[in-house]
């Protein structure tokens, strides 16, 4: 089992910012690809930014449409963290947010290996 904690969510009201966190352990990321989903109540998850680590740099990111301009995914790999900067958020962002690692296939949003047990994000109006 490949722990990955996140940590960053909390309660904000609309327009205001938040950075979430995933550090993983157990192994180093670099070399695969990192995702963050996010689930809100009564509907399903749902793919947010994706990213194949590779390097400092990495490889060009994959943003939902709905985050687009506002999300941005980055990561460390000194402190094997990866992280979501959200800013702009709206009542709809609200949720659980995932960080998954380990692309299996089935797109940038397709099935992943190892999945964390996910940060509450949530957005008032």
């Amino acid at each position: 089992q490949v722990p990955l904690v996140e940590s960053g969510g909390g309660s904000v009201q609309a327009g205001a910012s938040l950075k979430l966190s995933c550090v993983v352990s157990g192994f180093r990321f670099d070399g695969y690809s990192m995702a963050w989903f996010r689930q809100a109540p009564g509907k399903e998850r749902e793919g947010v930014a994706t990213i194949r680590i590779n390097g400092i740099n990495g490889g060009q990111p994959v943003y939902a449409d709905s985050v687009k301009g506002r999300f941005s995914i980055t990561h460390d790999n000194v402190k094997n963290t990866l992280y979501l900067q959200m800013i702009s958020l709206k009542p709809e962002d609200t949720g659980m947010y995932y960080c998954a690692a380990h692309n299996l296939g089935g797109g940038p949003f397709g099935q992943y290996n190892y999945w964390g047990q996910g940060t509450q994000v949530s957005v008032s109006s």
